[in-house]
Order: structure tokens, then sequence, then C-alpha cells
């Protein structure tokens, strides 16, 4: 192993090996600093911290984000494949965190949303052994990717309904005191009603605007509910699969086996036949 190869194999275990003792140093350093960049852009905001504090604050975030910058250029460096880390999830992160800083030379403002690094506290899972977690996180995400076409469709029913709704009441309520003077801003009270937020910014002020308001509340109550359902029968279809049956190991007594296990999936021992139900004649 050449001395270029021994560094970068001794950069890879402290960057990117959470069980040794110099990786979770790392990691733990890495999880302040990134709380701290997080905050010191958050207090940024304040204005009377800002007032006092500018020039600190600003110094202590670009001290951050060079920190930040050195260690996702190490990371390339002692990985075999730096593109494909690019490409990860944590590669993508990785820069988001580093851009606002960046491009806040060129747009002001844009260093605020620099607290996007807080997503880069999603490493604790690998310091501190929560990986067991992750397979909850994979449940809740593949309930949410089969859920997307039904709520897509969902979705397009609602703006179907908002659109209507927006130019019926635009059309019974069209006028300044309303605040309706324009479809799109029957659309806009639409959404907050349906939504049952209520800014109170427009209002109906006719019987038959009222009307219409209070059937569209009406409707808000059901429609918010369908797209909690649609993804809870996804997840309880994840939590408890179809496919398997009552059956129990007449050895260890364990249960859950699929429909067509042979063989217990604990301890191996043959299992009863499966009793098929009676057809129905």
């Amino acid at each position: 192993m050449t001395e270029k190869s021994a560094l970068r194999r001794k950069i890879y275990v402290v960057i990117f090996e959470a069980d040794t003792p110099g990786g979770r140093a790392f990691d733990l350093a890495l999880l302040v600093a990134i709380l701290g960049s997080v905050l010191a852009v958050m207090l940024e905001s304040v204005k009377d911290i800002e007032a006092h504090h500018k020039q600190l604050l600003i110094a202590v975030e670009w001290v951050f984000t060079v920190l930040f910058t050195i260690e996702y250029a190490l990371r390339l460096y002692c990985v075999d494949r730096p593109v494909r880390y690019m490409r990860s999830f944590f590669g993508i992160v990785d820069v988001l965190a580093l851009l606002p800083a960046y491009l806040g030379l060129l747009i002001p403002g844009a260093q605020s949303m620099a607290v996007v690094r807080i997503l880069r506290v999603l490493r604790v899972f690998r310091v501190l052994k929560l990986t067991r977690f992750l397979g909850e996180a994979n449940i809740l995400t593949g309930a949410l990717k089969s859920s997307l076409p039904k709520i897509t469709v969902f979705l397009g029913a609602v703006l179907t309904i908002v659109v209507i709704i927006g130019a019926m009441m635009h059309m019974i309520e069209g006028g300044e005191q309303a605040g309706l003077e324009s479809i799109p801003d029957g659309m806009y009270w639409a959404i907050v009603t349906l939504t049952t937020v209520g800014y109170g910014d427009v209002i109906p002020l006719t019987p038959y605007g009222k009307f219409l308001a209070s059937t569209l509340m009406i409707m808000g109550y059901g429609i918010i509910a369908v797209p909690t359902g649609i993804v809870t029968a996804e997840m309880v279809g994840r939590l408890d699969p179809p496919g398997k049956d009552t059956r129990s190991c007449p050895s260890c007594l364990s249960l859950d086996h699929r429909t067509d296990a042979i063989y217990c999936r604990r301890c191996g021992q043959p299992m009863e036949p499966r009793e098929e139900p009676p057809k129905t004649p």
C-alpha cells in the first residue's frame, strides 16, 4: 500500500467509520458544528441580536462554511467513487448545506437558507447506533411512495373542486367589498376555506355566498381525512403484510407464517398442512 493510499484509508476510517474512536469523535464534532452553524444563522435573523453581533455571526458562519467545505472535499478525496458519493443522499445534502453561503455572495439573503444544514443531523442515526429505526423510516417512505398515485388522483379532484367553487364564488360575490375581484381570488378563498385555515381576509357577504361557504367548510372536514386514510392503509398493509395465515408451529408455537410455508420460519420444523376454506357452492 502506497503512502497516498494509506493516507486515504486513514481519512476514510475517520470520516465514514463511526465504530472507531476517531470516527465517533469526528461525527460528534460534526454534529456540534452543524447545530452551531444552524444556530448562528437563526440568531442572525433576529434584529436585536444582528444589530449588536452581526459581524461576529457572519464570521462564525463563514468559519463553519470553510470547515464544511474542507470536510466535503476530504469525503470526495477518500472514497473510491467520488461521483457516486456526490449523487448519494448525504452527498446531495452536503452540497445543499454549502450552496446558500456561497450564493449569499451574489444573492443577498440567500445565506438564510443555510438552515438546510440541519438535514445533516440525520447522521446521528449512525453515530448513536440508531440504525434500527431506519426500518421504520423505510416503512413510512414505502407507504408514501405507494400512496402517491392515489393521492395524485385525489389532489386532481380537489383542484377541480377549487376551480369550480372559486368561479362560483366570484360570480356570486364578485366585487372589491368581498375581496373576490377575480376567479383566482375565488380559488384562493376556496383553498383557505377547504383546508379549514380561514384567514378571514376574503369573506362572503351575501346569503348565497355564505351557503356556498358553509357547504365547502363541511366538505373540508371529509377531504382532509382522505390522504391520511390512504397513507395509513398503506402503512398497515406493510406492517401486517397479506399472504400470512394463523397457523402456529407445533414445535415452537411461532405465528405469522406465509400461506405457502411448509417449514417453520423460526425452528425449521414441518408445518401442518394449511386447511383451505370450504368453497361456496
